[in-house]
């Protein structure tokens, strides 16, 4: 990258960062549920219509050419550019009440970013800014901002509606970045690993039917408490002795369900939880030991069991050129203070993993915490609030990336 480019798109974010900071911030007060993001969409249309770049609507929906997602593309100014380079961020906010009150906070009750949504999608209109107003665009580069990834696998419908093929605007995707912000790391701090990084994320409902009956006589009754209580302490062999000490297996119960009164067996007990995995091959058999565990032990105390499996994202695994290219343009970026090379995966998910699945991929993370701040409030809390000093890296990341 020439050096007086460089010089020439510091420069150009540093003046858009108040107005990028504004623009986070009335995402923030104004969040949307997946699938619902309107304001989303008609600030990152506003934004890419004022920069007269191209961009394509009506993507991302439960329904085939339905939905808030919108995919912009500028072109390459070379006669023979390189790879065309796509750049991610997610739109959707969560179910919870905001406990900040910031002149910012959200204005729809039980709504709120708490995951950094508003920062992402704040950062990819900074880059789409600077990016346009360069004269030396080695590579042709899309934006994709997406709906729904908090549950409604938004980057799979993206893909679906013509994200990365090129059958909506642009060439195809060659390579893909998504970042995510971080506050278990500091401000000016760049983390990823090549490989796994982010989980599998696959949950279940697990019904065990037996007899209903009288608490004082259970010789007459099918006690599925007990065959469930079994269960839950069985299904913990599953990452202690079917695993690798070495590979991460993660059963949650998180929701335990059953009966009404002290003295009454009841007919039914539910299990709700969730299966995190790193590898297709450890989550295929953390799925057969499962309902061979739950069925197996219902069936030995005579109850019978129903298991309702719900296929989550896959793993998010990194490309190792990809993530070797991210650490090295974290390196040279400005607004950067080092990079880190993460020790071990996180067992949370995502759904930037179909990107992975798609093309070569690196999603990486972007520190939020202030150094002299003891503690920043975590991601899907109610306290939670995107860092906006760290803005200016995001862009200055997406903008390399897009030039590499």
């Amino acid at each position: 990258m020439p050096a007086d480019t460089t010089i020439n798109f510091i420069e150009t974010i540093k003046q858009n960062l108040g107005e990028l900071v504004s623009i986070r911030r009335d995402l923030h007060a104004h969040p949307q549920l997946m699938f619902e993001e309107t304001h989303a969409n008609r600030v990152v249309c506003d934004q890419l219509d004022s920069l007269s770049i191209k961009h394509a609507t009506d993507m991302g929906g439960i329904e085939p050419n339905t939905g808030t997602g919108v995919l912009a593309h500028l072109p390459a100014t070379v006669d023979r550019p390189g790879p065309c380079i796509g750049l991610r961020a997610d739109m959707d906010a969560l179910p919870i009440l905001e406990a900040n009150q910031t002149d910012y906070c959200s204005t729809t009750p039980g709504v709120m970013h708490a995951c950094g949504h508003d920062g992402h999608t704040a950062i990819l209109i900074g880059a789409a800014r600077v990016l346009s107003s360069l004269e030396h665009r080695p590579n042709p580069v899309s934006f994709v901002f997406q709906p729904a990834e908090e549950g409604g696998a938004g980057a799979e419908k993206m893909i679906r509606d013509g994200a990365l093929d090129g059958s909506k605007i642009g060439p195809p995707i060659e390579r893909m970045f998504g970042l995510h912000g971080w506050p278990g790391n500091q401000l000016g701090e760049v983390c990823t690993k090549p490989g796994p990084l982010l989980a599998a994320t696959d949950t279940f409902i697990a019904t065990i039917r037996g007899r209903q009956g009288h608490a004082a006589y259970p010789h007459l009754c099918i006690d599925p408490v007990v065959a469930g209580a079994q269960i839950i302490s069985a299904a913990q062999s599953i990452a202690s002795r079917n695993t690798m000490p070495t590979d991460a297996v993660v059963v949650t119960f998180a929701s335990i369900h059953a009966g009404s009164a002290f003295n009454v067996i009841p007919e039914a007990v539910e299990l709700k939880g969730t299966v995190r995995t790193l590898t297709d091959e450890t989550r295929e058999m953390a799925k057969e030991r499962f309902f061979a565990i739950v069925e197996q032990i219902s069936a030995a105390m005579g109850c019978r069991a129903e298991i309702e499996w719900r296929p989550g994202y896959p793993v998010t695994a990194n490309d190792p050129d990809a993530a070797a290219l991210v650490m090295k343009t974290g390196e040279q970026a400005s607004f950067a203070r080092r990079t880190i090379t993460v020790e071990a995966p996180s067992l949370g998910g995502e759904d930037f993993s179909y990107y992975g699945r798609a093309v070569p991929s690196c999603f990486f993370l972007l520190g939020l915490s202030n150094p002299d701040q003891e503690e920043w409030p975590g991601l899907h809390t109610d306290g939670f609030d995107f860092n906006d000093e760290a803005i200016g890296l995001g862009v200055e990341m997406m903008c390399r990336l897009a030039l590499s």
